[in-house]
């Protein structure tokens, strides 16, 4: 009886906690329970919201059902929703509304939804910059994936590629100086208002906070957005307080499709077993059917054992092989090779080193920009005032000594590479009868 009770409160927090554009009334969630298809078409419109937001895309509420669904169907698919239900629905949305009730709810479990959103739609008063040093294996994850497709050497202008090449420098270099820019009208902002904030682990103000100082009119709308934020984080606190009653709830939901499912078994089962066994004394090929399957099975075995015989011979002769290149790699330049393997090895242990180092270096997200003297880094530390705990932080200089750091290695992966497709075009080269290839 107390959960009856508090399951209202428990949908309707779960619905002031959703975005203010992909927000449904509660009744929506209980006409669904019950496969309303009153409720099909704000579910089709909610996933869609709140997917598009997940995969950062534009979306209107004009967009037409068809294609709302068929982003839904497709961006569960790539999360991994297995419930082929779902993708049975029709395209119309005119069916399925307790369907989408669990796609919603597994999603909802799945990503941290709720989470995700209020972390990625929050106010931002302060300035932030994106900090990443986790390192991507390039080495292992593309490898081997470089080769060009057979015949589409011819169909490639090497010019084309030059001429793109160039054009990826030149907006990388743009981009570079816009952010060298940005970052100098950032630092003389924070420079100029030091000291002013009320908040002394801060000390300065942001480019939101100064905009408002110089254009006082915006102030109701921040305020607005503020509220809104509050609002939602305050229904975000009573759903983790109910959550239980929710997944309870939805437990009674899988027992109710599970019972309409035995009982569709159980009314289905007569006809089905009809349709056996007429189909056992209308079918008088079915014995022939079972002779060529147990054909077809006897080829596939004997198939089996020919490809283990083909396999283990090409093994063989790869071993075969692989004893003759080192026959000859061993009369070849032996301090060359070893110098080489040498080298190798040094970058492997110095990536082994850089995975085993402790992950406190490995910085991943969003940072706020704070901005510390000399002076007053001495006296208060990086963290904040004397007075106050310490607020968990990273100077610029130690992120920028870890971007060195891997600059370094990928430097020394470049030059590796650099070297590899050196040796492959003069392979090629020694092959080419009367041609002269001079490197540039």
């Amino acid at each position: 009886m107390r959960r009856c009770r508090a399951l209202p409160a428990a949908v309707g927090a779960l619905c002031r906690a959703l975005p203010p554009r992909a927000r449904l009334a509660p009744d929506v969630l209980r006409r669904a329970r019950f496969d309303r298809p009153q409720a099909t078409l704000d579910f089709w419109r909610l996933l869609y919201a709140l997917l598009k937001q997940i995969h950062g895309g534009e979306w209107t509420e004009s967009d037409a059902i068809d294609t709302q669904i068929r982003f839904v169907k497709s961006a569960l698919w790539y999360h991994g929703y297995g419930r082929p239900e779902l993708y049975q629905l029709p395209s119309d949305g005119s069916a399925g509304s307790r369907e989408l009730l669990l796609a919603f709810s597994w999603l909802l479990h799945r990503v941290n939804l709720l989470e995700w959103l209020l972390a990625r739609n929050r106010v931002k008063t302060g300035d932030e910059t994106s900090v990443c040093t986790c390192e991507d294996d390039l080495s292992h994850s593309q490898k081997d994936t470089t080769e060009m497709a057979p015949g589409l050497e011819d169909r490639v202008d090497v010019r084309y590629l030059q001429w793109l090449n160039g054009k990826l420098r030149f907006q990388w270099r743009s981009l570079h100086a816009q952010h060298q820019e940005q970052c100098k009208l950032l630092h003389k902002i924070h420079l100029f208002t030091s000291g002013s904030h009320t908040d002394q682990a801060l000390g300065h103000f942001s480019v939101t906070e100064t905009d408002l100082i110089r254009r006082p009119e915006n102030y109701n709308q921040l305020l607005q957005h503020l509220e809104l934020e509050t609002m939602q984080l305050e229904a975000f606190l009573e759903w983790k307080q109910l959550e239980a009653v929710y997944w309870q709830w939805m437990e009674t939901v899988l027992d109710n499709m599970a019972e309409e499912g035995s009982l569709r078994t159980v009314r289905d089962a007569p006809v089905e077993t009809s349709r056996l066994q007429e189909g056992a004394t209308c079918c008088p090929w079915a014995e022939s059917m079972t002779v060529q399957i147990d054909r077809l099975s006897g080829e596939m075995t004997a198939l089996h054992s020919q490809l283990q015989e083909l396999v283990a011979r090409r093994r063989s002769a790869w071993c075969q092989k692989v004893k003759t290149r080192e026959e000859e790699l061993q009369k070849e330049d032996f301090s060359t090779k070893l110098g080489k393997i040498e080298e190798s090895v040094e970058l492997k242990l110095l990536d082994l080193t850089n995975h085993g180092a402790p992950n406190k270096n490995k910085m991943h997200g969003s940072c706020r920009l704070v901005f510390r003297s000399k002076r007053s880094a001495s006296k208060t530390g990086f963290g904040g005032s004397a007075s106050k705990e310490p607020v968990p932080a990273v100077s610029a200089t130690e992120v920028i000594r870890e971007l060195r750091m891997r600059e370094a290695s990928l430097q020394r992966e470049l030059k590796q590479l650099q070297d590899e497709c050196k040796q492959r075009l003069d392979g090629i080269a020694e092959r080419l009868d009367g041609v002269i290839c001079i490197s540039p």
